[in-house]
Order: structure tokens, then C-alpha cells, then sequence
């Protein structure tokens, strides 16, 4: 499977299988992290076969059943770094799918302190969100969505390319499904701006990674 086509398969999952995941598929996953890391500067880690970190209220009270396996998103303390772990985990949510994982990103639900003994995360980094993943119970079904004049608009005419990627980001996954986001087209130029919320700025650059799948790097440079 193929990213586009992962990005427009894939769906949020709460309950997966008690299954541990192919040899195969998780060195391919791992190779993808160390892509990121490199990358985004980032320290992002693979944790399989660990139930405990959602073994706990929070858990059960986001509905989440049977992880085992989950992608903690690291990275040194800074402003952008909650972008970029939205950007570079999105990156491995459709690479997971790609791969035949299901996943779900998950900020509050979660017991961080588990994570945090299961990790190693240095005095000047911070753990932000979490990403659940592993052989899903189901597919996940597809969320409501705005529309594109909800979020973009442009000095212009549209072109087919800016209308694929806001399309694509409308695809991505936010927080409590809100779409806090817009983007703006002058020429060649893409502004893509946040409008609050809760994880506004993880949301952000998950967008922009979806944005940038659909509309394709070579048509536009980012403001």
C-alpha cells in the first residue's frame, strides 16, 4: 500500500488484537523512526509489547482495549516541537498503515508516566503525545468533515494542486475531530495557520504533513 492511499484508508482505532506484530513490519517501522529522528532532530521510540501504559483509568475511559505497542514522540524542549511531532508522527501513522498497522494518536488517555520508565528521554526533552498502534479489532471509520471553503482560501483561482492538498489535509487526523485550521494561497505561497484548540500546534503539523502529500512539495513553498 501506497501513502496516498494509507491516508485515505486509514482511521482512528481504539481496541486492537492480541497479536504481536510481524518481525518485518516493525524493523521497517523502526528504519522510518530513525528517518524522523534524523531528520526532525527528534527522539522519537518504539515501545512493543508494553500493556501497562494503557492498562489504567484513563485508558478504559477513552475506550482504548488490547495496546500493547505504541510510538512515544520525543524531542528536545523548543516552540516547534509540538509541530514537529505532529508532522513527523503522522508520518509514521501513515507508514504504519502502509505497513497493515492500525493506530490512534492519543494525548490525554494515556498513563505518560508508564511511558516515560519504558523510554529514554534526556533533562532537555519532553514526551508530548502518543501514538497507539498495532493489528486493529476494525478498520476505524471515517470522521465527519468540513468542507474545503471552510478552511482555505487564496488570492485567486485555486489550482488543482492547492484544492488536492487542503482536500488531503481534511483527511488528517485532530483533536476531538475540531479542524482548527486554515490554509491561505498567495502565488506560490502557502500559509498555514492555527486556530486554537486543544494540541493546535500537533494538529498543525500533522495537517501540513497531509497537505503536503496531496498538493505535492514542487508546486509551493511554505511561508
Amino acid at each position: 500500500m501506497d501513502i496516498l492511499t494509507a491516508m485515505n484508508q486509514r482511521h482512528s482505532v481504539r481496541s486492537f488484537k492480541n497479536q504481536k506484530i510481524d518481525a518485518e513490519i516493525l524493523d521497517a517501522l523502526q528504519a522510518e523512526i530513525v528517518a524522523c529522528n534524523s531528520e526532525g532532530g527528534l527522539n522519537i521510540q518504539l515501545v512493543t509489547n508494553e500493556p501497562h501504559a494503557f492498562d489504567g483509568f484513563l485508558a478504559h475511559y477513552g475506550k482504548f482495549s488490547g495496546v500493547q505497542n505504541y510510538i512515544a514522540l520525543i524531542g528536545e524542549k523548543s516552540d516547534d516541537l509540538d509541530q514537529k511531532i505532529g508532522y513527523y508522527g503522522e508520518r509514521l501513522v501513515l507508514k504504519a498503515q502502509a505497513l497493515g498497522l492500525n493506530s490512534c494518536w492519543v494525548a490525554m488517555t494515556v498513563s505518560k508516566g508508564v511511558v516515560k520508565k519504558n523510554c529514554n528521554i534526556n533533562d532537555n526533552e519532553k514526551l508530548g503525545v502518543v501514538i497507539a498502534i498495532g493489528y486493529g479489532e476494525t478498520q476505524g471509520v471515517a470522521h465527519n468533515s468540513k468542507s474545503l471553503s471552510d478552511v482555505a482560501s487564496a488570492d485567486g483561482n485555486m489550482p488543482e494542486w492547492f484544492k488536492n492538498g487542503v482536500e488531503a489535509a481534511l483527511l488528517a487526523p485532530t483533536a476531538m475531530n475540531q479542524q482548527k485550521f486554515y490554509f491561505e494561497l498567495n502565488g506560490s505561497t502557502v500559509t498555514a495557520k492555527s486556530l486554537g484548540g486543544f494540541y493546535s500546534k500537533v494538529d498543525l503539523g500533522i495537517v501540513k504533513y497531509h497537505f503536503e502529500l496531496g498538493a505535492g512539495t514542487d508546486n509551493f513553498k511554505w511561508a
